[in-house]
């Protein structure tokens, strides 16, 4: 095993080196954009293309006035998926316009650049051409991270004493009808896989965020097969040819067969991150899930290898993270005063990972955003006092747009402490009240020419994360 790997880095290295030479005439800036479901990874990926290619609303964005022309071009990595810009952006801007489906695979996506240079130089150098690689995945799949150096009876541990503080499906019903030191019979493997994977979606619904194995929820290509039939077991006996010891076995392979070629292939190779957090999902959710997102995104962020790199190591393969952007995502969900609060609530819960980050050399930083903004503010009056709202079309149950609606969600956190901890002491409920937190349904748009979709913020993280390589 330990040769295997070996061999492996050394391929990979020479295929890195030949790739770094290949930068120095045409740089690549690889962007990794992950997050957990339901943060908007899709939307920002194509607002931000489609942004990039009409700069219109992207005042701050310093180096949209040098880019000449931005175009797509097929990806380098033929062995992605493409990330479907086309389609997503029409479900976004057509005269129904409808939220597009969400991450569930990796996929990838080239932008090239045309750009002026800068400086006292400026005008002996014609244009050089930057390409932007996106590279979008599930964060379901970067908690798998954290099994790598976990045994199989420490996960299973941890997994269900997780579903038990859930109360997620009827797992440890299933559990009681199969003997696990008994030979192993595929059909009862398969049974508890899926009481498990059932379990692990009941726990997602209830507001839990560290579950793993991520795959299990997405499983892409793999649904179905023997990488991910397996289930969390009590510690006992494993005797040669038991459901246990076939358990045991599975769980190495995915940590060997899915999640290293994972991280070898696609996240090892980024420059820069993006983070989205939907914090006010979670602060719906009530203290539980606020504590639950701040310990999976903490797990998440000690995978990376932040830290800035010198010209020579770059030249020769190596990729570190030297930017992470933390993006607290549908910020139009809130009037723009209470955007520093919710700015301030996301800092304090990546504050650990930020600072590890931050001491390896990597520039860091927080914002709140929203790549698409569905909603208008207001100030409406209520009982002598200007109440500061926004409105847009509510999302029905059934994911359809319905009743246009002016909503007050109520008063973000002045002091994130309040909140983060009474989420650590387990509290069931905020002391205030609950947080009247909606999902909008995207506007109908009309688009001018040179404009892209509107946003809140988005021309600052773009700033943050590309100017500097253009």
């Amino acid at each position: 095993m330990v040769i295997g790997r070996l061999a492996d880095a050394v391929t990979r290295g020479v295929g890195d080196v030949a790739s770094s030479v290949t930068d120095v005439f045409d740089p690549t800036l690889r962007l990794g954009v992950t997050g957990l479901s339901r943060a908007g990874k899709t939307v920002f990926i194509t607002s931000l293309v489609a942004n990039l290619i009409d700069r219109g609303r992207m005042p701050g964005f310093s180096a949209g006035s040098r880019i000449e022309t931005a175009f797509l071009q097929p990806q380098p990595d033929d062995t992605v998926p493409r990330f479907d810009y086309e389609s997503h952006l029409a479900a976004l801007t057509s005269r129904t316009p409808h939220w597009p489906d969400g991450t569930r695979a990796v996929s990838e996506l080239r932008l090239s650049l045309k750009v002026r240079p800068a400086g006292m130089l400026a005008g002996l150098r014609g244009t050089r051409t930057v390409h932007l690689d996106i590279v979008d995945y599930p964060g379901e799949w970067l908690l798998d991270l954290g099994l790598m150096d976990k045994t199989y009876d420490a996960w299973s541990a941890a997994a269900l004493a997780r579903l038990s503080s859930w109360n997620a499906g009827d797992y440890a019903a299933a559990m009681q009808t199969i003997d696990p030191t008994a030979k192993l019979i595929e059909t009862e493997a398969q049974t508890l896989a899926r009481a498990y994977t059932a379990a692990l979606h009941a726990a997602r619904l209830a507001g839990a965020y560290d579950l793993t194995p991520g795959r299990f929820l997405l499983p892409g290509e793999l649904e179905g097969s023997p990488a991910l039939t397996f289930a969390p077991l009590p510690p006992g006996d494993a005797p040669r040819g038991s459901l246990r010891r076939e358990m045991e076995r599975r769980f190495e392979a995915y940590k060997s067969q899915v999640v290293r070629p994972f991280f070898r292939d696609h996240f090892a190779r980024l420059d820069r991150q993006v983070v989205l957090l939907d914090v006010l999902g979670a602060l719906r959710r009530g203290p539980r899930a606020l504590e639950e997102m701040r310990a999976a995104m903490t797990d998440i962020l000690t995978a990376f290898r932040p830290g800035a790199i010198g010209w020579l190591l770059s030249l020769l393969g190596a990729r570190r993270v030297d930017r992470l952007l933390f993006a607290a995502t549908k910020a139009d969900h809130l009037h723009h005063t209470q955007h520093a609060r919710l700015t301030a609530l996301t800092e304090a819960m990546v504050r650990d990972a930020k600072s590890r980050a931050d001491f390896a050399g990597a520039q860091t930083k927080a914002i709140s955003m929203a790549a698409l903004r569905a909603t208008v503010e207001e100030m409406r009056e209520h009982q002598g006092h200007d109440l500061p709202v926004v409105r847009g079309r509510l999302m029905g149950t059934d994911g359809t747009p319905g009743r246009e609606a002016a909503l007050y969600p109520g008063e973000m956190p002045a002091d994130p402490a309040h909140v983060l901890t009474r989420a650590r002491q387990g509290a069931e409920s905020w002391l205030d009240g609950e947080y009247d937190l909606m999902e909008f349904a995207p506007a109908p748009l009309t688009l001018r020419p040179g404009e892209g979709p509107p946003h809140i913020r988005l021309d600052r993280a773009a700033e943050f994360l590309l100017s500097d390589r253009l």
